[in-house]
């Protein structure tokens, strides 16, 4: 055969593929952007302002940690389990159960506001999303929460209060806790507080307290919540990113001594879940396609940092101080307590406490194992189907097959959002 007739030949072949595949595959393959053209924005401006409506008008400080531990999707699932747990873990005891569990800063100190971390962990797909826009798009997130703040403060909504503090500079505005060491969380609906909404295809998310009666006022507040050293984080609005404005409380917290106000992500624990976008993929060294080890998280076999022994002659008795409301909605999964190492720490008295107790011995709840129902990370049912396959696959041929979850909310109509009380 000549090269000119094997030439002939594989170009016939490759029309005959070329024909056979289906109209539409062409059309799926995007040209390639040219050189020095900026790529579009993973997030649209209607889908941010969709993503930050329930949380725009929170104080600064939850804000940005919010926004922190949304980065970590996983680490919220397992700290909302833990406070379902043990949900009379509360002030001194609180912040010393954190030290013993191998999560972020900011998620640790969500756990202070129960009904926030249970809007977080029972609207994952919100969840997610708000903390993949935060990495790739910080500067348009931060502008977008102004640009909400001052419609609700036009519309009359957003002003000083006995619970907070509003304060209107050129181009920002702030929200502080009128007395530092109480913080109330908003409650509103955020589609009123900011006028009538400008994108009717894409209603903002919503959410409501467990006992909140819909519709008794627009804009309110939860229980005021006495968070001593659990709030450090801020923003430098001018800069566009956030900060830890206190670092004397952020040293306090966790037992630290740093001195750099810059906040960083910390890509071990993002526990393997994706990232979105692919420029941040690219950043923080992610492989494009998690393949099967990167499914891990889904099916509940993320591998837990050791625990230590619990010191000899402890009593471990549990000890806590008022028992805040217990957070509304079903757990995703077992809460299966392990043994945990225990501490002798006296509670001390605060802000809407009773004087202190007498020293007793303080037993610090570890966090509960995830289960294999941390579906919600992003892609819903096809999540749940890798959790069922992936849960069978490990029992082998001869066990029964698991009964499927329980199909979650559509996101879309009752929407996460509003905010919450949390632990007094």
């Amino acid at each position: 055969m000549t090269m000119k007739g094997a030439a002939r030949r594989g170009l016939v072949g490759a029309l005959i593929l070329l024909l056979a595949a289906p109209p539409g595959i062409l059309a799926q393959i995007p040209p390639p952007l040219p050189a020095g053209v900026p790529a579009p924005p993973t997030f649209r401006q209607e889908e941010l302002d969709q993503l930050l409506a329930p949380i725009a008008l929170y104080p600064d400080a939850l804000l940005a940690q919010i926004l922190m531990a949304a980065t970590y999707p996983l680490e919220v699932v397992q700290a909302a389990r833990w406070v379902k747990a043990y949900p009379n873990v509360s002030g001194p005891q609180l912040e010393e159960a954190m030290l013993q569990q191998p999560w972020d800063p900011s998620v640790k100190s969500l756990t202070a506001f129960p009904q926030v971390l249970a809007m977080m962990d029972g609207n994952l797909e919100w969840t997610q999303k708000l903390g993949d826009a935060f990495l790739a798009q910080q500067p348009d997130l931060m502008a977008t929460v102004q640009t909400l703040r001052a419609k609700a403060q036009a519309a009359g909504y957003l002003q000083s209060t006995s619970q907070q503090i509003v304060i209107a500079e050129p181009q920002v505005i702030r929200i502080e806790p009128a007395t530092p060491q109480i913080v109330y969380v908003p409650v509103y609906n955020p589609t009123v507080v900011y006028g009538p909404w400008w994108y009717p295809a894409y209603p903002p998310y919503y959410w409501y307290p467990p006992g909140y009666v819909v519709g008794t006022s627009v804009f309110s507040f939860g229980i005021g919540l006495a968070v001593g050293a659990v709030l450090w984080g801020g923003f430098d609005w001018h800069r566009h990113h956030v900060t830890i404005v206190n670092v004397h409380h952020f040293n306090t917290f966790t037992r630290t001594r740093i001195t750099d106000r810059t906040w960083h992500h910390d890509v071990r624990h993002r526990r393997s879940v994706p990232y979105h976008d692919p420029r941040v993929r690219q950043r923080f060294g992610q492989s494009p396609l998690p393949g099967a080890g990167g499914r891990e998280p889904f099916r509940g076999h993320v591998q837990q940092p050791p625990q230590q022994p619990a010191p000899r002659g402890t009593g471990g008795r549990q000890v806590g101080g008022a028992a805040p409301p217990r957070v509304g909605g079903t757990p995703q999964g077992g809460l299966a307590g392990p043994q945990a190492p225990q501490v002798s720490r006296p509670p001390a008295a605060g802000v809407g406490r009773g004087p202190a107790a007498p020293p007793a011995t303080v037993r610090v709840p570890q966090a509960p194992r995830p289960s294999a129902a941390l579906e919600g990370l992003g892609r819903g049912g096809e999540t749940r189907s890798f959790s069922d396959r992936g849960r069978t696959s490990r029992m082998g041929t001869g066990a029964a097959r698991p009964a499927p979850s329980a199909p979650r909310a559509p996101a879309g109509g009752g929407r996460p959002g509003g905010g919450g009380g949390g632990r007094k």
